[in-house]
C-alpha cells in the first residue's frame, strides 16, 4: 500500500456534478498541525469538518445532479469516508487522508475527492546544510554555494571611512 498523505486546511477538493474546485478550511480546531514549522497555517482536516461552511467559496459551481438548467452548488458535507482510523484528535474527529472522500447532502454519495492534499515542502537552513553541493550548484549556478558552507571572518582587515 502506498504512503498517503494527510489532508490539510487550504487542500483543493472538487465535486463530480460541479465544474469548479474549491479549498477546504478547518473551523472545529485550532490544535494539530502538519507539514508547518510555525504551527500557524496547516491545520490537519477532520472528520468534524462537515455542514455548510467546510470550504472558502463553499461552492463548486452549478450542481449538474440538480437538473437543468443546473443551479448553484451549496456544499453540505454529511460525513467522510476512508478516513483514517487509528487516530482521533482533539475535537474527536479523524484525520482525513487524500483518498478519502465527502458526501454530500444533495447527491447522497461520496462525490467530493481531494485532488490536491495541501501540503507543500519548506525547506529550512538543515536542508541546505545536508544538501549536495554539487547538486546546488548545477540547480542554481548563480550562487556559489561553496562559499556559503564555509564560514567567512566577520570584518577582517576592512577598515571603514578610508579610500
Amino acid at each position: 500500500m502506498a504512503e498517503k498523505h494527510i489532508v490539510v486546511q487550504g487542500a483543493m477538493c472538487k465535486c463530480q456534478f460541479g465544474q469548479l474546485p474549491d479549498k477546504l478550511k478547518v473551523l472545529t480546531h485550532q490544535k494539530e498541525y502538519a507539514n508547518d514549522k510555525s504551527a500557524a497555517k496547516k491545520l490537519i482536516v477532520t472528520t468534524k469538518e462537515i455542514g455548510a461552511a467546510t470550504f472558502e467559496k463553499n461552492t463548486f459551481g452549478n450542481c449538474m445532479k440538480m437538473g437543468v438548467p443546473p443551479p448553484p452548488c451549496k456544499i453540505m458535507v454529511t460525513e467522510w469516508q476512508k478516513f483514517y482510523e487509528k487516530v482521533q484528535l482533539s475535537n474527536g474527529g479523524y484525520i482525513i487522508l487524500e483518498d478519502s472522500k465527502a458526501v454530500c447532502a444533495i447527491a447522497g454519495t461520496p462525490c467530493i475527492e481531494i485532488i490536491d492534499h495541501g501540503q507543500r515542502a519548506e525547506a529550512g537552513q538543515q536542508n541546505f546544510k545536508n544538501a549536495d553541493q554539487d547538486v546546488q550548484q548545477q540547480i542554481n549556478p548563480l550562487v556559489d554555494a561553496e562559499s556559503m558552507y564555509s564560514k567567512q571572518p566577520k570584518n577582517e582587515g576592512i577598515e571603514f571611512g578610508k579610500q
